[in-house]
């Protein structure tokens, strides 16, 4: 958990969730795939009441000891243990959109959030733009970086694919410690175009209201290579 909090300090993606939930004044809020909480615990600090769920009991543990954690509900589990009509705004952040990689996964989980949601309640995520080809850049030259730990040790790191395939990418996160240790990280995410998303959601009985393609709010195609949606359940059953 430290190597994941150092390479991935505050950001102006955290700048982007926050003044968006901000537009919600005390807003219950929902931090799916919360992970080691930096976001969740800023949220609960500007004043809203935040519920963090993360399946991952490590990141959870991690997200526990920061301080302000105590602000925070902490569940570990999936979006099948989310309670009924329960938030204003429900959050997917750091790409957790795209770990869904399957259409039934997907679509899952956006059914178990368009029932937590209450009615008029928000759904705020991010998803990389297939367009940009992100994944291009992942291999041992352009994602080579070190990474500097709270203790000042130096970890060596890169990213490389492993499989591409119907939009699906495999990939592996390397760090090499100064000791030698080598750890590795493997996931695969799924790139989904605008459309998709956009069809998806519909589906599963939200409405788009806006989709940006950078953290600055520029149109698709033009910001950081993000989709960053912003849907709504209706106030009203359709």
């Amino acid at each position: 958990m430290q190597v994941y909090d150092a390479e991935c300090p505050w950001g102006p993606d955290d700048d982007f969730f926050l003044t968006v939930v901000g537009e919600t004044p005390t807003a219950r809020v929902l931090d799916l795939g919360c992970g080691t909480g930096r976001l969740t615990i800023a949220l609960a600090a500007a004043g809203h009441a935040v519920t963090g769920v993360d399946p991952a009991h490590a990141s959870l543990a991690a997200a526990r000891q920061k301080p302000g954690a105590d602000r925070v509900t902490w569940i570990e589990g999936t979006s099948a243990v989310l309670p009924s009509d329960a938030y204003d705004v429900a959050l997917m952040t750091s790409h957790v959109a795209q770990i869904f990689a399957t259409h039934a996964q997907w679509a899952a989980t956006l059914a178990d959030l368009r029932r937590a949601l209450a009615p008029g309640g928000r759904l705020v995520f991010d998803s990389r733009d297939p367009a940009d080809r992100r994944w291009e850049r992942w291999n041992p030259v352009d994602s080579r970086r070190r990474i500097v730990l709270p203790d000042g040790r130096k970890v060596e790191a890169w990213t490389e694919v492993t499989a591409i395939a119907a939009g699906d990418v495999g990939f592996e996160h390397h760090y090499v410690f100064p000791d030698g240790e080598e750890l590795h990280s493997s996931a695969t995410l799924r790139f989904r175009t605008e459309r998709d998303l956009r069809d998806s959601l519909r589906v599963a009985g939200f409405y788009v209201e806006h989709v940006f393609g950078g953290w600055g709010r520029e149109p698709v195609g033009a910001g950081d290579g993000e989709l960053l949606v912003i849907a709504r359940r209706p106030v009203t059953s359709e």
